[in-house]
């Protein structure tokens, strides 16, 4: 539905099919109210969430101004660029927590998720609090607790490209303490775009996951949850078009397949002036990406990547209780992350011809060289380990109409990787002159290597606010906090490195350093933040305005490494600064009528960047939209109290923006600005609403993304026009 959802949510209650009390358990480090802190955030509460029909953070991501998660290549793709900060592999720039527990994997980032209570969204380095790869904010994803609401849910949809969801969900109260949830939901398409190699569509998807969520609240303070969940998921995706022909074609399959667990427990104990809570997690992930990576109707070369991944996060918080002037927050955070990948790259007859032997035989034409066959593996196995602790502090103190903030993080990470890149093949040398054969020569390389890296932070935080009181200006404030980005190692360049050492016994390839090229530091930001909220006409005008300045150092780029290789390499290239805004408002002029923009710009540029081949200082960061908007209208109908079958009608338009994008760090490729409309019809009784949408009803077209692969330039189309009807049970 793309529509727009900002704090403070305003709730038309017969369009909301649920009464929601507050979360049990919402925020433990933060607090409830995120309104009240010296930050920017969207909170997008229960009405908004089905309205909008939010499933996780992807779709949330439309509601909020500038974040940007663009819809290309599969589920595994969940790149995230927030306020000009982000990268497409490997580290996010944002955080996200389900229910305060951190989801570690950044493949496991794009799910769907029924039954989101809360969503908020805290722009800015959150690295004191939260931690690791939140140097650009976090996500918290609240879900219906089993405490506050009893009764069985349903969600059925159907839309355009034979999509459709099923979800069903129970919650109920065990004993006046004790609440327990279980929910299903599967989603399937048959996708939207063809390939017109094989005539069938890329872009298919089959879903399904289940979670249980048991809460007990005691009567002596003590607070249990724990939530697990159970998903798998197939999908075809990568709808690439080549430039200049518009046409999807690649000859070989793509597909991504992920199966993901998730358990975390949450034990918190009130002690009469401060509360101890303790945030445990196991995650677990197994997953294959196959490609055609040249995406080509010609036989380059492929790559499988699968994994097997394990992860147990542990978070300890201390925190004070009550309203006193000084409050407190401590805690203590440590992780184990362990994977084990293989990745082979397939090479294949016209990968062989224009990537080897072409090179080969223009270096020394008198004695060319033939492959011994048409097809052969570049193999590469991992196994990474990674473990970080990290002691946080965070000190509030209140005097007159100011309040100020002072925290600290001091982090550890040690990172190791084992590797085995291997190749058995072997070459036919001629001599041109005669035709005859001059030589044979095998290839067997067989290389093993463990590579350590160790990563300590300090990530400070101040702020002040300055209250004025409950209507006009509330409160302004002004920040300054350091967030970073983990550090790690570059698996997807392997293969490379392994293709230059075998071009390399051939006298054409480059050397590499394994430990120069795979390994990156960590990037780092300073931000600095004014910003105010305000209240106007007893709650009819509300909203948010922020300005920020982001000075960020070791900026983690993806760059072309030399030789002649097929792919890229993470970096420590340059420095970038970020320049923007932020402004939200919420207008309620009467009964039933509701009407909320959204509207976020950036200004990222290279302060410092060299890639050895040009120098793109002043130049725009590319994949980072320079605007976001978002704005909804809607209007509420309500009927006779008595007819429990009809009791309203509303009727809603939205529009999204996005861009523009500059695709290239030399600016020369673009994405411009472009808007989506949408529109949806609610009708909605007591135990039911039903809402017809439609998305894109202009079918404008756009692109979210944009490569190069072996000079061939590729672009990820925008979805179409879509339309479709969502019922919604509740009993």
């Amino acid at each position: 539905m793309g529509c727009l959802a900002v704090a403070p949510s305003v709730a038309i209650a017969s369009t909301d099919t649920l009464t929601l009390q507050e979360v049990t358990v919402s925020a433990i480090k933060q607090g409830s109210d995120v309104q009240r802190h010296a930050l920017s955030a969207t909170d997008i509460g229960r009405a908004a969430i089905e309205r909008n029909a939010v499933s996780g953070a992807k779709t949330a991501a439309d509601l909020i101004p500038n974040i940007f998660i663009p819809d290309y290549g599969s589920r595994m793709t969940s790149t995230i660029y927030v306020r000009g900060l982000g990268t497409r592999i490997d580290q996010p720039t944002m955080g996200l927590n389900i229910d305060n527990v951190p989801i570690i994997c950044k493949e496991n980032y794009d799910f769907n998720l029924m039954d989101i209570a809360k969503v908020e969204m805290l722009r800015g380095p959150q690295s004191t609090l939260f931690g690791r790869n939140t140097m650009a904010g976090v996500m918290n994803i609240y879900t219906l607790s089993p405490l506050n609401y009893s009764g069985t849910r349903a969600l059925l949809e159907y839309g355009s490209h034979n999509a459709y969801q099923l979800g069903a969900a129970h919650y109920a109260k065990l004993s006046r303490n004790l609440g327990l949830s279980v929910n299903v939901l599967h989603h399937a398409t048959d996708g939207e775009f063809t390939n017109e190699y094989n005539h069938r569509k890329t872009d298919w998807e089959k879903q399904t996951g289940g979670r249980i969520k048991l809460e007990w609240m005691g009567n002596n303070g003590l607070y249990v949850s724990n939530m697990f969940s159970l998903t798998h998921s197939r999908q075809g995706g990568y709808a690439y078009e080549q430039e200049g022909t518009g046409y999807i074609a690649y000859n070989d399959t793509c597909f991504y397949r992920r199966t993901s667990l998730f358990d975390g427990l949450t034990v918190k104990r009130d002690f009469g002036h401060f509360s101890l809570s303790s945030i445990t997690s196991y995650q677990y992930l197994n997953d294959n990406m196959t490609l055609d990576q040249d995406f080509t109707a010609e036989p380059y070369f492929t790559l499988t990547q699968k994994r097997k991944e394990h992860a147990f996060t542990e978070d300890l918080i201390a925190r004070s209780k009550g309203n006193g002037a000084y409050r407190w927050l401590v805690g203590a955070f440590g992780f184990y992350r362990h994977y084990d990948m293989v990745s082979p790259v397939t090479f294949k007859d016209k990968g062989i011809s224009q990537l080897i032997e072409f090179h080969r035989n223009m270096s020394l034409p008198s004695y060319p060289i033939s492959w011994d066959s048409r097809q052969f593996l570049l193999g590469s196995d991992f196994v990474n380990r990674t473990f970080g602790t990290a002691l946080y502090h965070q000190s509030t103190y209140r005097v007159g109409a100011f309040t100020f903030d002072a925290g600290l993080r001091l982090e550890y990470e040690h990172a190791t990787l084992n590797y085995h890149s291997e190749t058995h093949t072997g070459y036919t040398i001629i001599s041109a002159a005669t035709g005859e054969i001059y030589a044979h020569e095998n290839i067997d390389i067989n290389d093993r290597g463990k590579l350590k890296k160790d990563f300590f932070e300090l990530l400070p935080k101040f702020a002040a606010t300055y209250h004025f009181g409950d209507f006009g200006f509330e409160s302004a404030y002004f920040s300054i906090a350091r967030g970073c980005k983990s550090g790690g190692f570059n698996t997807q360049m392997f293969s490379d490195v392994l293709q230059q050492k075998l071009m390399g016994i051939m006298g054409i390839g480059a050397s590499y350093d394994i430990n120069e090229v795979v390994a990156y530091k960590p990037e780092s930001a300073w931000n600095y933040e004014l910003g105010a909220r305000f209240n106007f006409l007893n709650h009819r005008i509300t909203g948010n305005v922020s300005a920020f300045y982001m000075d960020c150092r070791d900026r983690q780029l993806t760059v072309f490494p030399d030789g002649t290789t097929t792919g890229r390499v993470m970096t420590n290239a340059g420095k970038t600064r970020s320049i923007g805004c932020e402004v939200a408002v919420n207008v309620n002029p009467g009964q039933g009528s509701l009407f909320q923009i959204s509207y976020g710009y950036t200004n990222a540029k290279f302060v410092e960047y060299n890639d050895g081949k040009a120098d793109y200082a002043h130049c725009f960061v590319p994949y980072s939209p320079s605007h976001t908007l978002f704005v909804q209208a809607l209007h509420e109908f309500k009927f006779h109290r008595n007819r429990t079958w009809l009791k309203s009608l509303t009727i809603e338009s939205n529009v999204r923006g996005i861009g523009e994008i500059y695709w290239n760090e030399e600016n020369s490729i673009r994405q411009p600005f472009y808007a989506l409309l949408g529109a949806s019809a609610t009708l909605a009784g007591e135990h039911y609403a039903l809402e017809l949408w439609g998305k894109n009803i202009t079918v404008t077209r756009y692109h979210t993304f944009y490569f190069v692969s072996i000079g061939h330039t590729f672009l990820q189309r925008g979805h179409g026009a879509t339309m479709g009807a969502t019922l919604r049970l509740n009993f």
